[in-house]
Formats: C-alpha cells, structure tokens, sequence
C-alpha cells in the first residue's frame, strides 16, 4: 500500500471518529501457523487494516489440510492497540446453526416433529394461513412468512433505536398479520422470522427458555466458555474488539460510529449470539463429526431443498441451519452472520479437512454486498466460487 492510499484510507477512518484519535497506521498480520508455515494469500487477506472496509481481523483455519491462525487490525480507534485475537463478537445468522441443532435434537428424541405444522404447537399464536407450515420449513426458510415491521429502514434509523428490545412473539404477529409471500414449500427465502419462530417452539416443548436451552445443550457439553446469549443487554461483556459502521453523522457528513453497544433482540434465536473464533471452532468441528446434531437428522443441515429462491430463481442455497457454496471445485458449508460493525462465519468441508472461522470488524456489516475482507478470507482458504 502506497502512502497517498494509506493516507486516504487514513483520512477516511478519522471521519467521524471521536476527537483525539490522530493518526491510523495500518496495521501487520499477527500470524501463528502449523502446516504450512505461511499462507501468503490469507495473510494478504488481512493485511493493512484499519482499512476503509474493516478496523479488525480474527481468523482460524483447521482441519487436516493445516492449521493457521491470524490477527490483523486494531483494538479500537482511539488507543489503536493491536486487536485481542481472543476477543468476543457478534456472530449475528451463525445463531441459525445453534438454533437449528437444538430444534434437530429435540426432533431426535421425538419431542419435535420436523413434518409438523409450526401451528400444532404454537396455536394461539401462528394464524390458520399459515397453519400448513412445518418445522422443517421454518428451519429451511421455504416457510413464506414475511419479515416482520421494525421501526426504520435505514443504519441511522436503526441506530436510534438501538437499545429497543424487540419481543419474538410481537415480532411474530406483525409477520404473520401479512399474507404468505409464496405457498409454503415451493421457493426460498432466506429471513430471520422462521428461526423467531423455532426459537419459540424450543421453548414450547421443553417448558424452558431458549438460551437456556442452548446453554444446556450445546455451550455447556461443548466447553464453549466465550459464547454466550445476551438477552436484551446491549453491550459485549469481557475483551472485545470494538465495531464500527459507516453511517450520515448529525452534522450531515458520512463517517464512523462505535457501534459495539447495540442491542440485538431483534435478532434473537436467529442472531444474537456473542462468541469467539476458538470457540466457533470448536463448535464447527463438532458439528461436522456428528457429535453435536446424532444420526440421520445430521443430513438435515446438509440436504439443500429442491426449490428455487424465491427472488433470483437460482437453486436453493440454505438447509437447516447452514448454507452451501461450491468454493474452489468443491462444496463449503456453514454460515455468515453480520450485525452493525461485525461479520462472522464458520465454513467447512463436508468431510472436515478444511475449516474457516473468521471475525471481520467491518465498516458496511449488512451491506448488500458480501465485505471485501471477508470475501477475501472464503476465496484465500478455498479459492474461488464455481458452478
């Protein structure tokens, strides 16, 4: 990077930012690894943050193919200390797959019935226009619930609303007061409202709280010590990198806001959860070796619908819990999250050989489309999409 782009870069960073910052140097990538000793393309992936796209990068890659781990950016703008590679961070949609392994659990001991309508167990709640939905529909989003209504449409909007708490069942009634987008099980739609909704019916059949839940089932066997569920606390407890999000500032110009308190009930069982790379890890490689969701209902998070999506009319993309993407000859699974000022995912192999977990302290997080630094990381570990 050249001193006139690092200076705009630089310049771009400071706008917005509180007083006092001074200057923002970008920083190396702090690099641990094991077979192999370097990885030039993932260590270009996140070199030279704080950028204009992200001010953090926390990244591990397992499997048999090699282990390598690495660190790139700032802790916050301010003190421009190096970014804790063990921080804590939103997940954001990587909820999903926490949700989805609970829901399929229960299926396993017969308590959820994947064939099901979500009314048969939620009556006083899910309208009879929505009576035919299933279980499973709501877990592959080919359910036709719409997106409940949220005060705002824009990140500033948002913003000022940010310490709103968002109730799933208010969050259910303003969805499914609409008609169906589509007939339920005959297109896509990749939307929160039907992990709100299994979120609930977790509850329903086991007369216990969702986060509890999840605790008892997947953080505590796990060992999962540095993820946690926030409820309607709005700040990251412990060591965290802070987030930042580009948006108009009260004086009418377009710069950087801390956004690393922002509460995120509006995501709840399909987006709230706090964690860390080390233990997203460890959760993916459990998942994929079976050990978290046992037997034939395994194959649910690895079985794509035969629908089309219901905006572009390309195959399905989601299944239970995880999404698909054939990356470098080959098929990836697992799943991106984004809240205000975080990115997040895990991915994997089929067969476990290769995983990717990152955290991306991004600047445009639900941007519409994907942040460079992250697309960077899915294409260095590997390589390219494909058909």
């Amino acid at each position: 990077m050249n001193a006139r782009t690092r200076a705009l870069l630089a310049a771009t960073l400071v706008l917005g930012v509180a007083a006092g910052t001074g200057a923002l140097p970008a920083t190396a990538a702090q690099v641990t690894s094991v077979a192999p000793a370097s990885d030039p393309a993932l260590e270009a992936a996140i070199e030279g943050l704080p950028s204009k796209d992200a001010t953090a990068a926390l990244v591990r890659i397992g499997g048999r193919e090699g282990t390598w781990r690495g660190t790139s950016g700032v802790h916050d703008l301010e003190s421009m200390r190096p970014a804790d590679p063990d921080a804590r961070f939103r997940a954001g949609s990587v909820t999903k797959v926490f949700t989805a392994a609970v829901a399929l659990q229960l299926a396993g001991e017969g308590r959820l019935d994947l064939d099901r309508s979500a009314r048969s167990y939620l009556p006083e709640l899910i309208p009879a226009r929505y009576g035919t939905v299933t279980v499973r529909q709501l877990l592959n989003h080919t359910h036709g619930i719409p997106a409940p209504d949220f005060p705002g449409s824009t990140v500033e909007e948002w913003y000022a609303n940010r310490f709103e708490v968002h109730d799933p069942r208010a969050m259910v009634r303003s969805a499914t007061a609409k008609k169906p987008e589509f007939v339920p099980g005959t297109r896509q739609h990749y939307l929160n409202i039907g992990y709100t909704v299994a979120g609930l019916l977790i509850e329903r059949v086991t007369g216990d709280s969702y986060e509890h839940q999840v605790r008892a089932r997947v953080l505590g066997p796990l060992g999962l010590r540095g993820t946690y569920l926030p409820g309607a606390g709005p700040r990251i407890k412990g060591p965290h990198n802070h987030g930042y999000q580009s948006m108009r500032l009260a004086d009418g110009t377009t710069g950087l806001r801390d956004v690393s308190v922002w509460g995120a009930s509006d995501g709840w069982a399909a987006g709230d959860l706090i964690s860390t790379t080390a233990d997203l890890e460890r959760f993916t490689r459990a998942l994929f070796q079976g050990r978290v969701v046992r037997g034939p209902l395994l194959e649910e998070m690895f079985t794509l619908p035969k629908v089309p999506d219901f905006k572009s009319g390309a195959d399905a993309a989601y299944s239970a819990g995880l999404s698909m993407k054939k990356l470098g000859g080959r098929e990836v699974w697992g799943k991106t999250g984004g809240r205000w000022g975080y990115n997040a995912a895990i991915a994997s192999t089929r067969d476990g050989s290769r995983t990717l977990v990152y955290s991306v302290n991004s600047t445009d997080a639900k941007g519409q489309d994907m942040n460079s630094v992250a697309l960077a990381l899915m294409v260095a570990a590997y390589g390219p999409p494909t058909a």
